[in-house]
Parts: C-alpha cells; structure tokens; sequence
C-alpha cells in the first residue's frame, strides 16, 4: 500500500515528544510514528527502557561513541504503552549515539544490516525522503536535534493535515534556514541526486513526501 511520510525536526526533545503524545492522541498509531533524539553526552539518561541496564559495557560504549552499526539498548520499536515506553538506545555512525524508537529503527537495524547500510540518511531516503533532506535531517540529529516521522497510509489520508499541524504547533523547525546555517558554518551536505525536497504544502517547518511504498 502507499503511504506518505512526514517529517520534522526538533531543537528541543520536549517538544518533539509532546508532538508524539499529541499525534498518538489524535489517532495515529505508535507503529506509524518514529522518533530519533541525539543522545551525545548520555542526556536521556533514565527516558530509555528498563532494559538497557542489562545489555554488555561493550555495546553501551560503542553507542556512545558512535562506531557500533545497530547496537540497540532496551525496546525501540514501541509497545502497547506507546511510542516512547520504548525509546531505546542505537549508534549510527555519521550521527553518533541517539535514542530512538519506532518504525524507522527498523529499517535502521533490521535485516542484520544495522546502520552501516546508510545510516539514517539511508534509513529516510528507504522512506521517500529525498536525499538533500535525508542529509539534513541526519546533520540536525547530528547537532543535538529530534527527528519525528509519520507514516500514513491511503486509508489515512485526510489525517495528513492533521499530522502536518500537530508537528508545527509543537514547534518544529525550518529546515531550510538551518541547512544554510549550517553550510555558512562549514558543513558541505555529501552530494545528492537530482530529486526535490519534500512538499511542504505552504508550510516551512514540515514536509511530506507522497507516493513510498509501505515498509
């Protein structure tokens, strides 16, 4: 089935996670909302799932630093409590260690591939996402962001507006004007194919990208 995936970055976890709550309210179910926070410095200690105190030093260690490729720690994909009772902790080399949760880190650690296959810019363009975001959301995680996407199928789509509202409301930021930050602070975006950004509908601070095929 088709499916549309919208996305939007976060400066603060807080916001993202109460855009998460909200969009779980609103009819959206936790198996078609992801949700990835940097994690640099162990900031979210005591949000992850109880059980990441029981996984090796060695996993944990790679998680922090970034070079392990799907380690996880704790439940990411979510369970009957929602999305975030299973907010778990993976390293994705490019972006360093984050907590994470939801469908998206599926297809980051799934299939014994884990992150090396693209890490998340290769996870969001798997998605539709085009590839000049997919960069630029994997550097906004990268510099302390949260990242939330929605997937909504055919049957769904007049929830579409609904969810675009909801992660504006919470406080999302302008993608745009943070990549040409970005580069004027020195990042050079890896080179990307030809296809556009995500339609935005009239909106600056969420983006939908139509037509992917159901993960």
């Amino acid at each position: 089935m088709a499916q549309q995936t919208i996305t939007a970055l976060y400066d603060r976890y807080e916001d993202a996670s109460a855009a998460v709550g909200k969009l779980e309210a609103g009819g959206i179910p936790h198996g078609d909302i992801s949700l990835v926070s940097n994690n640099e410095g162990d900031r979210h200690a005591g949000r992850t799932g109880t059980d990441g105190t029981h996984v090796s030093a060695d996993t944990k260690e790679k998680a922090k630093d970034g070079t392990g490729t799907g380690a996880t720690l704790g439940t990411v994909v979510g369970g009957a409590a929602g999305l975030l009772a299973g907010l778990g902790l993976i390293a994705i080399p490019g972006v360093g260690p984050v907590v994470a949760a939801g469908w998206l880190v599926a297809t980051l650690t799934g299939a014994g591939i884990g992150a090396a296959a693209g890490g998340l810019g290769g996870a969001l363009t798997g998605a539709g996402v085009s590839e000049t975001d997919a960069h630029a959301y994997g550097e906004g995680v990268r510099r302390g962001g949260t990242l939330v996407t929605v997937r909504v199928d055919d049957a769904r789509t007049t929830m579409v507006p609904m969810v675009m509202d909801v992660l504006e409301q919470h406080g999302s930021v302008d993608l745009d004007q943070k990549a040409s930050a970005w580069r004027a602070d020195g990042w050079e975006a890896p080179a990307a194919g030809a296809a556009p950004t995500g339609a935005t509908d009239g909106r600056s601070r969420v983006r939908a990208y139509p037509g992917t095929t159901s993960l």
